[in-house]
């Protein structure tokens, strides 16, 4: 089992740009028998479609292969389900889960009629983003650094039918198991207080450090690993900060390299942001700078927490379309499970240096123009990134356009306030329900620029009704049982 990671599987030598004659030139002498093409979903799930390596040639990488686009959630009609997937070179890694050896790329989406980029793809989503930040004239990039969380667990059950549902997750170091009778050794991690821990409670060190080896190896940046705060495997893996599309990309591949390496350990991780009951769930912390050439457009030093006007109007821009961006930031019914009073959730629409009951908390570690930026934590790793990264970008750039500003910084513990104290402070909104709502009402700002387009708006926002709110609403929920059985 270990001998498949030994390689180093990055192919490009960690090279800014590889160009088609570089990849047909690793083809050759890593005597590569597949190319794997890998694309998301409006929903961020990722998929696959394998070639023999003597399919690969200019006409591949210039043009793509065609698949069938109706069968893809979000994407076409069956009557216009023909479309095109092209490898991007730049994305290129040697696949370490395939027992033959096989080189893996990220695609764009071309739609073969209208020869262009689709409107539907994520990733197109994504440059547009920062096309439209250079057209402003505001700044040239967006750098972002998502800390997406997650549990590791030994087994997962469950089933839903019209007569039962139940679910099931299971973890050795899990506190619930303090009574287990088989070789039960004890150390088991109490309900919030999994953060830091070491050896032997933290039972998973060895199994991070394999994951990170594997991700560096394969090209993504990461620079360090840990327990964090809940029971049962949750962890985090630190992603280093890059560009929108770059950092959006080795999101996708994190997570698809993650669940194949704990998959090899008999392990299943889960993304999903409240897996369990009564104890914290999976965030996904947003870090967001904006740069004009070398100068961080957000740093302004000596005013509060040494923040720009840019900064504070591009809080204001996202506190303005909280639900709109969280219609694709926390885009789960399960994301609002996490959303709520008494788990470290950030809930409370305010910004503040170091506070981390307030929605935006200014990190304060360092004091130099390079590290200012804001932490935007509302987000949660069930999102597709390159639409989550692109709705926060649209909605901060609304607030700097328009100037919009948020409400005064609060620094002190906002869950400690008294009612009357919290009276004037609102809040996230409660149900994806409320969200999707929030993103048909309030979308012409994500339209600027032709960065989301009404069709891919109008996909997302009718798939999530009728395949996940009016799901959950639909089905008898188990704790009904114990509330309303006798009645």
């Amino acid at each position: 089992m270990e001998a498949i990671f030994d390689p180093i599987y990055l192919v490009n030598g960690h090279k800014e740009h590889t160009s088609i004659s570089d990849i047909l030139k690793i083809i050759k002498e890593h005597n590569i028998e597949f190319l794997d093409l890998k694309f998301i979903d409006l929903f961020g799930r990722l998929h696959h479609y394998t070639l023999t390596a003597d399919r690969a040639d200019e006409e591949l990488f210039a043009v793509g292969t065609g698949f069938d686009g109706s069968s893809i959630r979000g994407f076409q009609s069956i009557h216009e389900s023909d479309m095109l997937m092209r490898p991007d070179p730049n994305t290129a890694f040697i696949d370490p889960f395939f027992d033959h050896r096989t080189i893996s790329f990220l695609c764009d989406i071309i739609d073969p009629v209208a020869r262009r980029r689709y409107t539907k793809d994520s990733r197109y989503i994504g440059e547009k983003a920062i096309e439209y930040i250079r057209s402003t004239g505001i700044a040239d990039m967006a750098y972002f650094g998502p800390e997406p969380e997650f549990f590791i667990f030994d087994k997962v059950q469950y089933e839903e039918t019209q007569n039962k549902a139940f679910y099931e997750v299971d973890s050795s170091e899990a506190s619930w198991n303090s009574a287990r009778g088989e070789q039960n050794l004890g150390y088991k991690i109490p309900y919030k207080q999994g953060y830091f821990p070491t050896a032997p409670h933290d039972q998973l060190h060895n199994l991070r450090s394999k994951m990170v080896e594997v991700l560096r190896s394969c090209g993504i940046k990461v620079n360090l690993h840990h327990h964090e705060v809940a029971t049962a495997g949750q962890t985090e893996i630190g992603l280093v900060v890059d560009e929108l599309v770059r950092q959006a990309n080795a999101l996708i591949l994190y997570k698809y390299i993650i669940k194949n390496i704990a998959n090899r350990y008999n392990k299943t991780v889960t993304f999903m942001p409240k897996p369990i009951f009564m104890d914290n769930g999976s965030g996904m912390h947003v870090h967001v700078s904006l740069w004009k050439g070398s100068r961080n457009i957000f740093y302004d030093f000596g005013k509060y927490a040494d923040l720009s006007d840019y900064a504070r109007y591009f809080i204001g821009g996202i506190f303005a379309h909280i639900e709109a961006v969280l219609a694709f930031a926390a885009p789960t019914t399960n994301s609002y499970r996490r959303l709520v009073p008494g788990y470290e959730a950030p809930i409370n629409l305010v910004y503040s240096a170091r506070n981390r009951s307030a929605a935006v908390r200014i990190p304060m570690y360092s004091t130099s123009e390079k590290a200012k930026r804001i932490e935007f934590r509302c987000p949660d790793p069930s999102a597709n990134p390159y639409l989550a990264f692109a709705a926060i970008i649209m909605a901060g750039m609304d607030g700097i356009e328009n100037r919009i500003e948020p409400p005064d910084p609060i620094d002190e513990d906002i869950y400690e306030l008294s009612p009357h104290e919290k009276m004037n402070i609102r809040n996230t909104p409660g149900t994806l329900k409320e969200v999707i709502d929030g993103l048909e009402r309030d979308c012409s700002f994500l339209l600027k620029g032709d960065v989301f387009t009404v069709d891919l708006i109008g996909s997302y926002i009718a798939h999530k009704r009728l395949h996940e709110i009016d799901q959950i609403a639909l089905r008898p929920h188990p704790w009904e049982y114990a509330l309303y059985y006798e009645i």
